[in-house]
Parts: structure tokens; sequence; C-alpha cells
């Protein structure tokens, strides 16, 4: 495991697709809609806010693949695990577990006192992330406008 560059971001877009085809096969509420904007434009903001110092990534690489990947922000006192994925055949070998005690290590260290990560409706991760302590604390009602 390994902290990427902000020049490395283009690693990460195989895992980003898979997640966003995670969140249409699991989500209750959001069935089709992801990804909600195009993978480069999700890329290029990964790439300035580690340019920029606002968010960290860490990789799992096998194979010359990334297998996971976990970005991470610091906003005041507050850590955000933004996202966290094991590409479906990496599971089960503790990628998901060493992404996610990096996470929370690099976010301590930083000074975060809390730590908050949004789970979409229906993600069985859930209860991984029920096993770090986290519990659910408000929920997101959300609805479309007609047009």
């Amino acid at each position: 495991m390994r902290e990427i560059a902000h020049d490395e971001v283009y690693r990460l877009e195989e895992c980003l697709k898979a997640l966003a085809r995670h969140h249409n096969e699991v989500s209750v509420n959001f069935k089709g809609c992801f990804p909600k904007k195009p993978y480069s434009e999700s890329l290029a903001a990964f790439e300035k806010a580690l340019a920029e110092g606002r968010s960290k990534i860490a990789v799992i690489e096998e194979d010359d693949r990334t297998a996971g990947f976990c970005k991470i922000d610091l906003i005041g006192q507050e850590g955000h695990v933004d996202i966290l994925i094991v590409l479906k055949e990496y599971r089960g070998r503790g990628y998901g577990r060493q992404l996610m005690d990096w996470a929370v290590a690099t976010l301590r260290q930083d000074g975060a006192l809390r730590i908050e990560i949004k789970v979409v409706d229906g993600n069985d991760a859930k209860a991984f992330y029920e096993k770090y302590g986290f519990r659910t604390v408000s929920e997101i009602l959300r609805a479309d406008i007609p047009s």
C-alpha cells in the first residue's frame, strides 16, 4: 500500500467505474444514477485536491493493477473517508482493512477528532464500518424536483 501523487490519479479510473456499478446494483434509491459526473471530472478534482494538499489517496496494487483505493479529506478537525473501494476480485484479502486502518491512522495523525463516512443506502459496507465503531448519526432524505 502506498499514497499516490497528484499525477497518478489516472490509476483510479477502473476502481471508480466499479464503484459506480456497485452503487447502481445495491442502492435502494439511486439505481442507475452513478456516476453523477464524468470520470474525467472526478479524476481532475482528485488531482487538484491532492496537489493542493486537501486530500490524500492510498492505493493497494497487485500485478501493476490498482486493486483498491481510499480517498480521505480533513476539514478542520473532522476527517472524511470520501471513497473506499476494493475491486470484487481482490476482496477477502484484507485490503479493505488495510486501507481503513491507513485512513484512521492518517486522519488521527493529521489532527482529526472524528471521522465521517457516507454510505449509499443498501450498501452492505455499512457493517464493515460499524466494526470500526462507526454509527449512523443522521439520514439524508432527497427528492428529485420534476421539471
